[in-house]
């Protein structure tokens, strides 16, 4: 044999030989570990410190007006006081019809809407629509409380003028208990109603046209090819918006705190609302944090059932 001969038998060796990968390729180099570091540390000290704080804290008879050394552990007693102040469940029961009523609400028009720019065939009224469609979210939650408390106005809002001109008499939104929970709930279904269309419209704009043409072909327009075909690619962030905007109302406080302060008397006093004022008002940071820490529970369960519910129609 040749050397000729032997060279293709010494390059099919060669690349027979296994590739040993890297021992370090699935680590970050160290340049890009210090570019992290200051959000790894920001994380620790704004996100996970308050935290374990507030956990520590749920275990003991924690007062602001008392000296740091009678902040003695009583162990599960706050999460006792919790479930047995009424006040509590009352407003665990608001925070619970809220999301009920919001969240289907924000979800039916923020699907319809979604669908109606999806199906537009002009760019620009589309492009201009999305445009729209982000200007409430961008808001925040104080200065939308404050422009809640001017359009729920009972003597010069803007509600009340557009119901004058059919005849109805002046509501009093905020005066009354049943007028100020709706209120409150309009004021959120118009800021977050727009968060819902945009995912949804994500969804439908990642359906393949190849796919689209087949589906129209099969089941037609209207419901069938909405169920069949749309449906699951809707069902990932449909889970995203069941997940965040739970969080969101759980957590709700600033809108409703510069809207209506909770009140009246605790009509539209939800979880947030209620906690802060235990802790801040009241100043017993045990039994608050330990309420803090049980509405963290329930999201976290919530968002558990919404992923087990929702998502795994995905992978069916």
């Amino acid at each position: 044999m040749t050397a000729t001969d032997s060279a293709p038998i010494a390059q099919v060796a060669v690349a027979a030989e296994p590739i040993t990968p890297a021992k370090n390729q699935n680590k970050l180099p160290r340049p890009a570990l210090a570019l992290l570091l200051p959000a790894i540390i920001v994380l620790l000290v704004l996100g996970v410190g308050p935290l374990l704080f507030a956990l520590t804290v749920s275990f003991r008879d924690y007062r602001i007006t008392t000296a740091s050394a009678d902040n003695a552990f009583i162990g599960l007693a706050n999460y006792q006081a919790a479930f047995a102040d009424s006040d509590f469940i009352n407003a665990l029961s608001l925070t619970f019809r809220f999301f009920i009523i919001a969240l289907p609400i924000q979800i039916i028009l923020g699907t319809l809407i979604a669908l109606f720019i999806y199906g537009l065939t002009a760019p620009r009224i589309s492009l201009m629509l999305r445009v729209l469609l982000v200007l409430p979210i961008a808001v925040t939650p104080t200065i939308m409380g404050l422009l809640g408390r001017l359009i729920f106005n009972a003597e010069f809002g803007v509600i009340n003028y557009f119901l004058s001109l059919v005849g109805i008499a002046p509501i009093q939104w905020l005066a009354d208990s049943t007028y100020a929970f709706i209120a409150v709930l309009i004021l959120d279904s118009w800021q977050w109603t727009p968060f819902v269309a945009l995912v949804m419209l994500a969804g439908l704009l990642m359906i393949p046209p190849s796919v689209l043409d087949a589906g129209k072909l099969e089941a037609g327009d209207g419901w069938n090819l909405f169920r069949y075909l749309q449906l699951p690619y809707l069902l990932p962030g449909l889970t995203a918006v069941l997940i965040l905007r739970t969080i969101d109302i759980m957590k709700m406080y600033d809108a409703i705190y510069s809207m209506t302060k909770g009140g009246p008397g605790t009509a539209t006093e939800l979880m947030s609302v209620y906690v802060t004022r235990i802790g801040f008002k009241v100043f017993d940071i045990g039994l608050a944090s330990a309420q803090a820490v049980l509405l963290l529970i329930i999201a976290i369960a919530l968002s558990q059932l919404f992923i087990r519910v929702v998502y795994r129609q995905v992978e069916v």
